[in-house]
């Protein structure tokens, strides 16, 4: 008699219904849309949205439905002429209240949003979008960690009373910025300024040069170093630009390292916002600093003579000139945490620093009561003019003060930035949040990819998924008659199956993951093949139906396994190790591996079984 455990049955029904709701979004597909947020960040409510669209009416503007998706309005189109006609109309009247992103949504039921209910989101290649690729100053991570060293050195040195005539930070001829020169006036005692500078320049390798005016410690790093830290700016601008996009709402983001200074950015779905760009590419940081309350800042810019030990900045909020020590009590990068809110003076920007930064700022404000300390922020872009007839590009840096307090009590590493607009504070809360770039990074490419290209290799893509299918479906049919029927469906429900865990995981699909279904229908079918073939051997022993199913199944189990795990183990490595079509191919095959395993082992044994099972008398089979 041909048994199967109640349990299985319904271990495959549950599995089979989750995974026909979880692939239901992918039915309905997706129209053009016009994405549309506020400037300042808050969330569109329901009265914005009835407003746009009676704005967008009385344009003459079609649209199909509209929902308000994580704060931000989502409108769909009939037409891409509908969709650029909308964008163009919401950004000529309200151009400085809302931003706008050309993109895509689902047609997918408000029931099944509901639920949280996404179809799975579509690569570059067959949605179309915005390919970037930025090219990372590398040399200038390295500087600014040279910068660092020699920030220690000066304090060290002036802990330990060593006079010093000047700190720098010099570049090599090949390789950049390398290394940090001391130099010591005359009286300067050699041996006690390199035992001051053991503990800051740690790791450094310190070698002492002989001047006309005295001497030199120089401080270089080691070419092991300088490797690992361009290493380290690439890896931190890469989380960077994923924190950043994500922060905007730009979904399902490819952001990946090319060569050995370059950034990969792919944006599926954004067909055009400036505004993600703008955001992408700025290399925003901060900087805590005094000011210096004993010079004149009106005589120093009127002269253009600064004090030594200070420099000259404008305070954007009020128009004046400022002097602020040279010395940073903390930058940026030691941010932890980064949010908007609101104090006693209006919208601001709540900080958090690390424990290092934090202790330098409680020394700080402990010995600073009642004088004043700002804050910079320093945005760095690169700016093309044209000379002599050729185009040339160079690296511009904007430096603002953009606050300017009295410090009225003591804190270290909690404490809040004022006297900014609610969208000011906002936007720099998302920039410092995200995390600052640790270095510069400059659009070498750009290139949009049309909706019309994508659904051109959608299509195609489409069509060779069906007829693959279609091919493998009238094979099984013809050769192994009812049997053939059975493996038919088990196959279409490993690719519904496929097809749901790529939604719930949110893995892009791109050409290279069709291609990866395609081969999972292949390998689905060589597992039914082996179990069928085992099935026919034991009827030609002359063992009974129900008898040749069951010892079918169970010896063709072993080898079923052993050719899926090999492959198994080679779709992980290239999912571990892979990057772009490659990861996207590994993700596919790995999944569908593991799918085809279940569907065919356990969801035909379950239909075979209700079919042939039980207490019927069987006297052959359709195989």
């Amino acid at each position: 008699m041909l048994e199967y455990p109640r349990w299985k049955y319904l271990l495959v029904a549950v599995v089979l219904l989750l995974a026909l709701l979880f692939a239901l979004p992918n039915v309905f597909g997706e129209d053009p849309a016009l994405q549309v947020e506020r400037k300042d960040h808050t969330a569109v409510n329901v009265e914005a949205q009835r407003a746009l669209e009676t704005f967008l009416t009385q344009h003459g503007v079609h649209f199909g439905r509209s929902y308000i998706d994580s704060g931000r309005l989502m409108v769909r189109f009939t037409s891409v002429q509908d969709q650029l006609a909308a964008r163009d109309a919401v950004n000529a009247q309200f151009a400085d209240t809302y931003r706008t992103a050309l993109s895509f949504a689902p047609r997918t039921p408000a029931l099944l949003r509901a639920l949280g209910l996404r179809p799975m989101p579509l690569g570059l290649d067959l949605r179309g979008g915005l390919y970037l690729l930025y090219q990372v100053d590398v040399n200038a991570a390295v500087a600014q960690a040279l910068d660092g060293y020699a920030q220690d050195a000066r304090r060290a040195l002036a802990a330990a009373h060593v006079p010093v005539k000047d700190v720098t930070v010099v570049a090599s001829a090949s390789a950049g910025p390398d290394s940090v020169h001391v130099v010591l006036p005359p009286e300067a005692d050699v041996n006690a300024a390199r035992s001051a500078l053991a503990t800051p320049l740690q790791g450094l390798a310190l070698t002492t040069q002989s001047l006309p005016s005295g001497s030199a410690i120089i401080a270089s790093m080691t070419s092991a170093q300088i490797r690992e830290r361009r290493d380290y700016a690439l890896e931190q601008n890469m989380t960077t630009l994923r924190n950043r996009v994500n922060g905007l709402g730009v979904s399902e983001p490819i952001v990946q390292r090319q060569g050995v200074d370059r950034i990969n950015v792919q944006l599926p779905g954004v067909q055009n916002s400036a505004e993600v760009k703008d955001i992408l590419g700025r290399v925003a940081t901060l900087e805590f600093r005094l000011e210096d309350m004993d010079h004149n800042a009106y005589e120093a810019q009127q002269t253009g003579r600064v004090p030594l030990g200070s420099k000259l900045y404008t305070h954007t909020r009020i128009g004046r000139p400022i002097l602020l020590k040279r010395e940073v009590i903390a930058t940026g990068d030691q941010l932890t945490n980064a949010t908007s809110g609101q104090s006693q003076e209006g919208p601001a920007v709540n900080i958090r620093l690390d424990a290092r930064a934090g202790d330098a700022m409680l020394r700080t404000t402990r010995a600073n009561l009642n004088r004043r300390m700002a804050v910079v922020l320093i945005e760095k872009r690169r700016e093309t003019t044209e000379v002599n007839g050729k185009k040339v590009s160079r690296e511009v840096t904007d430096e603002q003060v953009i606050n300017s307090a009295t410090i009225r009590g003591v804190f270290s590493n909690n404490f809040q930035i004022t006297g900014l607009q609610a969208g000011e504070a906002r936007e720099l809360a998302l920039l410092l949040k995200s995390g600052s770039l640790a270095a510069p990074l400059f659009p070498i490419e750009e290139r949009a990819i049309g909706p019309s290209l994508g659904r051109d290799n959608i299509d195609k893509g489409v069509t060779a998924l069906i007829v693959g299918m279609a091919g493998v479906f009238l094979f099984m049919w013809i050769y192994y008659k009812t049997f053939g029927l059975v493996a038919d469906l088990v196959l279409l429900a490993n690719v519904v199956l496929l097809t749901a865990l790529l939604s719930m995981m949110r893995a892009s699909l791109s050409l290279p993951g069709i291609a990866g279904i395609i081969l999972t229908v292949g390998m689905a079918v060589d597992a039914n093949v082996l179990i069928y073939e085992r099935i026919r051997e034991e009827l030609r022993k002359g063992v009974t139906p129900q008898a040749a199913i069951r010892a079918g199944f169970d010896k063709a189990l072993s080898a079923i396994t052993d050719s899926n795990i090999t492959t198994l183990i080679a779709g992980v490595v290239l999912w571990v190790l892979g990057t772009g079509p490659i990861r996207g191919f590994a993700i596919v095959l790995t999944l569908g591996i593991l799918t085809s395993m279940f569907t065919s082992l356990m969801g035909s044994r379950a239909l075979l079984t209700l079919m042939y099972g039980g207490q019927r008398k069987v006297a052959r089979l359709s195989i």
